[in-house]
């Protein structure tokens, strides 16, 4: 090839790349997507207060989506479901879904949100696990409230078995080790499946509370002066709310003869989605970010205790773009991917590789929704760009290039501005972790997102 050949590709690849981040630097904020109305309420309604999960996107762009992209019936996917809010959305709205995660523990919690239980049957076997509560000491067990309000005192004799894994000494204190213990042999004894998942999504939910780890921080920092909150009560607090939740979910599936509507929550990889070739009509999902192993990090107090894992280490492996591919030929499928790599290995190589990894393994998982995807389908990608050590991470313009040289086509982007009542996570600007917000050089994580709806051709 010619010296003249090579230089006239790289100025048409130079003029792509200019495309691409002019057509995004001339995009003007959509107000009707921010969603600024919300509250908390509004974005926990049903289930989808069940268990906290970092920087989910709200179930109002899903369901928006779902109704604007597709008809009665289409089918949703959502490679990366983390705690399954596409999933919900999309079985209210009467569309079948599926939902794929890496992490067992965002499967349980998909799980418990899309099964809605008969609330009578949750009432039973929430009074049966209350008599089995300690929450007093010396065998004297007061129940604070059941279902009605109502006080009762009760008294057991309970054979403690204790948890034998070192990461459960690091995070519990010793009594309130054995408290959660006493909850979690509970709730094992629970026959029915649906309901066992359901209370073990709420046990999952307030083991961060009731640990040393520090309040308000998504780093696992321990906080030795933390003043622990009774696990009886905690639990029981936050199963009264799901059980409220639930029935708001069963009455609204009633409601809408949706509660046959198929919503399958699968614990896999995203590059195997076991779905038919050009089956589904939307994919709708907030795919991790490049530094995806904090979720690992973030959910390791459930995975351990419910025995995921005994090696956090390997526990993160699994996780895309934690850079533990060992690939030799990582095909990036980017020019302006390839730019931001490069630019980082002069910054930081370890960071370097850990974007390749991100940017190859993304691109791997938008070739499989190719396979997937009926042509004219719609793949909408909810991401926000980011930094590491002052070189810009253009998530979203890589995606688009990307999907782009695999066979898409831009079908609409939306540019969003994100409410920090909604998303008020904080990172390092240096490193890109996520950081404490007492930290006096946080900055907010992503103050803005775009929404990337791509159609197959």
């Amino acid at each position: 090839m010619s010296v003249k050949t090579i230089l006239k590709q790289n100025r048409l690849e130079t003029n792509k790349i200019m495309d691409i981040k002019d057509y995004f630097n001339q995009l003007d904020f959509d107000e009707s997507w921010s969603f600024k109305g919300c509250t908390q309420k509004d974005t926990k309604y049903i289930t989808h207060g069940y268990h906290r999960y970092p920087a989910k996107f709200i179930p109002q762009i899903a369901s928006r989506l779902i109704k604007e992209l597709t008809e009665l019936g289409d089918f949703v996917c959502d490679p990366f479901m983390g705690s399954g809010t596409t999933l919900v959305e999309a079985k209210i709205s009467d569309r079948p879904s599926v939902g794929v995660d890496i992490n067992p523990v965002a499967c349980l919690i998909s799980k418990a949100k899309v099964t809605a239980i008969d609330p009578k049957v949750i009432h039973e076997s929430f009074d049966k696990l209350l008599l089995n509560l300690p929450i007093s000491q010396n065998n004297k067990l007061r129940l604070p409230f059941s279902i009605n309000e109502e006080s009762t005192t009760y008294v057991i004799n309970y054979k403690f078995s204790g948890s034998a894994h070192e990461r459960i000494d690091y995070w519990f204190k010793p009594e309130t080790k054995k408290e959660l213990e006493i909850i979690y042999s509970e709730i094992k004894k629970i026959k029915n499946k649906d309901v066992q998942t359901f209370f073990l999504c709420g046990f999952s939910h307030i083991l961060k509370n009731c640990s040393i780890w520090l309040a308000k921080s998504n780093k696992p920092t321990r906080d030795f002066r933390k003043i622990i909150p009774d696990p009886y009560k905690t639990f029981l607090r936050h199963i009264k709310f799901m059980v409220k939740k639930n029935k708001d979910f069963w009455n609204i599936l009633q409601s809408n003869d949706t509660m046959d509507t198929k919503a399958k929550p699968v614990c896999g990889d995203t590059i195997e989605i076991p779905v038919e070739d050009n089956s589904v009509s939307l994919v709708v999902t907030s795919p991790p970010y490049v530094t995806s192993y904090e979720y690992a990090d973030l959910h390791q107090l459930s995975a351990i205790w419910f025995g995921y894992t005994d090696d956090l280490a390997e526990f993160r492996k699994g996780f895309i773009g934690s850079a533990h591919n060992d690939t030799e030929e990582i095909e990036i499928g980017s020019e302006l991917g390839k730019e931001i790599v490069d630019e980082l290995m002069f910054r930081d190589k370890s960071k370097s590789k850990e974007v390749k990894v991100y940017f190859s393994e993304m691109r791997q998982s938008f070739l499989e929704m190719k396979r997937y995807l009926k042509k004219g389908g719609k793949a909408c990608i909810v991401i926000g760009d980011t930094s590491f050590k002052g070189v810009p991470v253009l998530n979203a313009e890589v995606f688009v290039e990307q999907m782009q040289n695999i066979g898409f086509k831009i079908y609409r982007i939306i540019k969003r501005m994100i409410p920090s009542k909604i998303l008020p996570q904080t990172r390092d600007p240096r490193s890109g972790q996520f950081t404490s917000s007492t930290n006096s050089k946080k900055v907010l994580a992503y103050p803005y997102e775009y929404i990337i709806i791509m159609e197959r051709l």
